[in-house]
């Protein structure tokens, strides 16, 4: 039987859970997740944890935070004026916005706490800062 390896195209049925047991991501249900290893689509760690599997393999892995979305930053967090907020978005905490930047891309952010005059807002991935653990299933590895 064939082991998965840089380069393979696989697919592969996950759970994502954080330390508290709280689940954050899942294929169960859905289609598996089809990816080629080594391609950098996927947090490395999780790519590399496929290495060796063969279909119908399971295992569990836990990811650290460095190696997954990285350290919550506190630069990150920013404040805008609310002036700067266009007319038509009320900013309440929690709501994903998208900031636009020079070069014509956009970065998510989330309203994180709002004063009279101000909005802040954070640019920080919604799971950096955690440990993420994965329950892997190798579906099948169809080559490239």
């Amino acid at each position: 039987m064939s082991q998965a390896k840089k380069g393979d195209l696989v697919k592969v049925h996950y759970t994502g859970t954080l330390d508290d047991g709280s689940t954050f991501d899942s294929s169960e249900g859905s289609e598996p997740l089809q990816f080629v290893i080594g391609e950098g689509m996927l947090i490395p760690a999780f790519e590399q944890a496929i290495v060796g599997m063969a279909p119908g393999d399971s295992k569990s892995v836990h990811i650290v935070a460095e190696e997954a979305y990285g350290n919550y930053m506190e630069e990150l967090v920013f404040e805008v004026p609310k002036e700067q907020i266009p007319p038509q978005i009320v900013p309440v905490e929690g709501l994903q916005l998208q900031v636009g930047q020079e070069d014509g891309s956009t970065t998510p952010v989330k309203v994180v706490k709002i004063t009279d005059d101000k909005v802040f807002l954070d640019a920080n991935h919604p799971l950096s800062g955690k440990a993420l653990n994965f329950n892997l299933t190798l579906v099948d590895i169809t080559g490239r």
